[in-house]
């Protein structure tokens, strides 16, 4: 490029010296002003008078040829201007280019090292595009796992620090996305056992900050929490006065307070942490050793696919026999909000907070009106289980179900994997053919299991409210509804292993939508 544009330089040069001596040989070689002769040549002066010349017969103006020949003198020398102002500015600009090379090596060096060190912008949630195709969602399921969603979040990752409870300080940015950890508290000093479980299994206190938030002013439960230092952050919720309720709810006075704990909690770490993504686990959880795994390699999945609004570890059917120990890695779709560890987005708390209910905020959630036909991801196998068999419910189910629910204790490497299949329209297709395509059978069968061969799957239809209860209540799997929706079910389908055997307790086929009746 630079000798090109040399080259220019010494051609315009070259026209310019030629087009001087050119103009000076023409005007050398002009015929002198005086006579014009036949044998042409003529000086001034002589006995001719000045103005006038002989040839022919003729007269010419000699002041009009001076004329004439002073504007074209004058054309040339404007030509000649031009040409030179073309020059100068070729030369500009070759010094120009030739500076920007000297420092385009310095400068390049500069954006790699920023491209090193500053994380890609995240690409697009397909939440705005439902007909995005397949290829480019894997390829954004991949990024979200390695990308944090937005420059503020990054900014605001949570360094636990023991000496001001309300306002964490923040640490250096990570390329990941951070995903903290709500601890739900109140009076249990049992908490302790809830923690240790986080903390030995935790990989980073950056990217899983745990902040616990107490409410009821508990003395011995806040030193308790106090004994962990800057491994977790504290906060206690400030408004502890009893809530006026009706007086046939004055019983409920627990749940109502829970609810307004709940959202206190949740706006901290949405609008005063400014977090993007949040699990909530209560004080009476232990997690899995795969529990951060699993909600790291959950979090694309949520973010991608608009017909989901949660992730959680919880298996409301997740028994030893109900379950199948050697898939601990399955996971499910279910249209039945689990709760007991879960993760939800800021923006669905956007959405739920200024309707946020003042009790049994659980079984709102688990109303059309805030469901929307959205469903969660739940495991076969439960990455999380309750020892709390105190609490406002008064160890309902607790005895019955919740005692026996296994918790997995098998690590799966889940980031490691690719979970495009749980994206509504793959899983669907699949799991509509595995549920009708199964073999019907009656429940004598399958409790006699003379006749039937093989693992399964088997399925057993129920058509109404009563029968669903019956049947569910005789395979051992949870009966109740809500909002006509069972538990674990999707589709209306509930699965699970009886004696050795998956099992699909499903509505008749072509199955469109759920009964709120049935509850």
């Amino acid at each position: 490029m630079v000798r090109k544009k040399g080259s220019l330089i010494l051609c315009g040069a070259f026209l310019f010296v030629a087009w001087n001596a050119l103009l000076l040989l023409y005007l050398w070689g002009r015929p002198p002003i005086g006579r014009l002769g036949e044998g042409g040549g003529a000086e001034p002066g002589g006995n001719e008078e000045w103005g006038l010349v002989r040839g022919k017969g003729s007269r010419i103006d000699l002041a009009g040829e001076v004329i004439r020949l002073a504007e074209e003198v004058e054309i040339q020398l404007e030509t000649q201007k031009k040409l030179l102002k073309q020059i100068e500015s070729h030369r500009a600009a070759w010094s120009k280019r030739k500076d920007v090379g000297k420092r385009e090596m310095p400068v390049t060096n500069h954006v790699i090292t920023q491209a090193v060190h500053q994380p890609p912008k995240p690409l697009l949630p397909f939440k705005d595009n439902v007909d995005t195709k397949d290829q480019t969602l894997k390829h954004t399921l991949k990024s979200f796992a390695t990308v944090a969603p937005d420059a503020k979040q990054q900014s605001n990752i949570i360094k636990m620090d023991n000496t001001d409870n309300d306002k964490p300080s923040s640490s250096v940015a990570s390329p990941e996305v951070v995903i903290p950890i709500l601890v739900i508290a109140c009076d249990r000093v049992t908490i302790k056992r809830s923690l240790d479980r986080l903390i030995q299994y935790r990989p980073s206190q950056e990217l899983y900050p745990i902040i616990v938030s107490q409410d009821c002013g508990h003395t011995e439960t806040a030193g308790v929490i106090g004994s962990y230092g800057n491994q977790v952050t504290h906060i206690s919720q400030p408004d502890l006065s009893d809530i006026r309720v009706r007086p046939e709810h004055r019983k409920f006075q627990g749940y109502y307070k829970i609810a307004r704990h709940y959202r206190w909690a949740l706006n901290q770490v949405f609008n005063t942490f400014s977090q993007s993504t949040v699990v909530i686990v209560e004080d009476d959880l232990e997690v899995a050793p795969d529990f951060f795994e699993y909600f790291r390699a959950m979090y694309p999945i949520l973010r991608a696919d608009p017909t989901l609004w949660c992730v959680s570890a919880w298996n409301d059917n997740g028994r030893d026999a109900l379950v199948d120990p050697s898939k601990a890695g399955l996971l499910h779709r279910t249209d039945f909000f689990p709760g007991l560890g879960w993760m939800l987005l800021k923006e669905l708390w956007d959405e739920l907070e200024p309707k946020w209910p003042s009790a049994f905020w659980d079984d709102w959630m688990r109303l059309p009106e805030q469901r929307k036909d959205r469903s969660c991801i739940r495991p076969e196998i439960s990455r999380t289980i309750t020892f709390g068999r105190k609490g406002v419910s008064l160890g309902q189910f607790f005895d019955q179900y919740l005692r026996y629910i296994r918790l997995n204790t098998d690590f799966v490497p889940f980031t490691k994997q690719d979970f495009f299949h749980l994206i509504k329209e793959n899983y669907d297709e699949k799991f509509i053919k595995e549920v009708y395509n199964a073999p019907l059978v009656k429940i004598e069968e399958l409790q006699q299991g003379g006749n039937l061969r093989g693992p399964g799957p088997y399925r057993v239809k129920y058509s109404t409210r009563d029968s669903f209860k019956v049947l569910a209540r005789n395979l051992g799997v949870m009966d109740d509804l809500k909002s006509g929706v069972p538990r674990t079910g999707y589709r209306g389908v509930v699965s699970f292993l009886h004696r050795g055997r998956r099992v699909f307790l499903a509505p008749p086929e072509g199955w469109t939508q759920y009964d709120a009746s049935w509850s």
